[in-house]
C-alpha cells in the first residue's frame, strides 16, 4: 500500500485540436465547460471542475508563435504539448498531475531519480468563473517522464494562488459526475511505469499494478487486459499511455438517459458506462455509479 503521505490527483491533461469541438462534446456528454483560460505561453484550456476538487484540462494551442517562442525558452509544458501532439495526434490524454505544496522539492526528487523532464514553470493566468467574474491563478510545476517516452508525462502542481471563485455552477454536471475515482493507463511494462508514477506521485510503495492516492487510483494494464476489462481497443506500447478516466456519478440509469437523449454512442461493461474516444473527448470516459 502506497505512504499517506502520497500525493493527490489535482488534474488530467487532455490535448485537443480546438475548443469549440471539446465544448461540443463534453457538453453533450453532461458536462459544464468553463471559459476559456488563456496561458502567456500560447496554450489555451476549457476545464471541467468536479466537487472532489479535481478537474479535466481539455488543451488547445492558440497561438502556434507564441508556443515555438516558450519551447524556444525552454518551456516545458508546451514543449511535452508539442511532443505528445507529434506522436500521437492533436486529440488524447497526456498528462496526470498531481497536487504538492511544495514543488521545488518535487524537482529535486525528480532530478535525484533521473527522472526530471527539465526545467520548473511557474506562471499565472486569469480564472473566470461563469458568472464572468475573475481573479488570477498562479502555478508552480515540476515535471517527471521517462526519458525515452514521448507518449505521457506526469508534474507536480502547486497552486500558489488559488482564485477566489465561486465554482458551483461549473461543478453541477446534468450528467451526475462529482469526481475522479480511477485513472487508466496501457503499457507493455505495467512494473517499470508503476515505479515512475510512484516516484512522481511521491507514493512510496505501489500496490500490484496500480498506486493509490488519496483521492484516486492511477492503474496500469497490458493492452490485452484493457481490451478485455473495457471492451476497447488500444496499440500495444512498452511505453506509458494514459487511455481512460473513471468518474464517479450518483445515478446510472440517469447518465444512461442523457447519453441516450443526446445520442451519445456508448456501451456497458458491467456497471459501468463505457463512453470510446472522440473528437473534443481524447480519452475513454467511464462512468460509475457510487454510494
Amino acid at each position: 500500500m502506497t505512504k499517506k503521505s502520497a500525493h493527490p490527483l489535482d488534474h488530467l491533461v487532455l490535448p485537443a485540436q480546438n475548443l469549440d469541438a471539446v465544448r461540443s462534446r463534453l457538453t453533450s456528454l453532461g458536462f459544464v465547460v468553463a471559459p476559456t483560460g488563456i496561458h502567456p505561453f500560447g496554450t489555451e484550456n476549457a476545464c471541467v471542475f468536479f466537487t472532489d476538487g479535481t478537474y479535466l484540462e481539455p488543451l488547445a494551442v492558440g497561438n502556434e508563435q507564441t508556443a515555438d517562442l516558450a519551447i524556444s525558452e525552454g518551456n516545458v509544458f508546451v514543449a511535452r504539448d508539442r511532443l505528445y501532439r507529434q506522436t500521437i495526434g492533436d486529440e488524447g490524454f497526456s498528462a496526470v498531475v498531481f497536487g504538492t505544496a511544495n514543488a521545488d522539492a518535487d524537482h529535486r526528487r525528480y532530478v535525484e531519480a533521473g527522472l526530471s523532464a527539465g526545467e520548473m514553470l511557474s506562471f499565472s493566468r486569469a480564472f473566470t468563473d461563469a458568472n464572468g467574474k475573475s481573479d488570477m491563478a498562479s502555478f508552480k510545476l515540476a515535471f517527471v517522464s521517462d526519458k525515452e517516452a514521448d507518449e505521457a508525462f506526469l508534474f507536480a502542481c502547486q497552486r500558489i494562488n488559488a482564485p477566489k471563485i465561486d465554482r458551483t455552477a461549473l461543478q453541477a454536471h446534468a450528467n451526475g459526475v462529482t469526481g475522479i475515482l480511477e485513472i487508466i493507463a496501457v503499457s507493455d511494462r505495467p512494473a517499470a511505469q508503476i515505479g515512475l508514477i510512484a516516484t512522481a506521485a511521491e507514493a512510496g510503495a505501489s500496490d500490484g499494478d496500480a498506486v493509490r492516492l488519496p483521492n484516486a487510483v492511477l492503474s496500469v494494464f497490458s493492452s490485452e487486459d484493457y481490451g478485455s476489462r473495457f471492451g476497447l481497443t488500444v496499440a500495444p506500447s512498452p511505453n506509458l499511455r494514459f487511455t481512460a478516466i473513471v468518474f464517479s456519478l450518483r445515478d446510472t440509469a440517469a447518465a444512461r438517459r442523457l447519453l441516450a437523449e443526446n445520442a451519445v454512442r456508448h456501451n456497458m461493461s458491467g456497471n459501468d458506462i463505457v463512453v470510446p474516444p472522440a473528437p473534443g473527448q481524447g480519452a475513454a470516459f467511464i462512468f460509475r455509479e457510487t454510494p
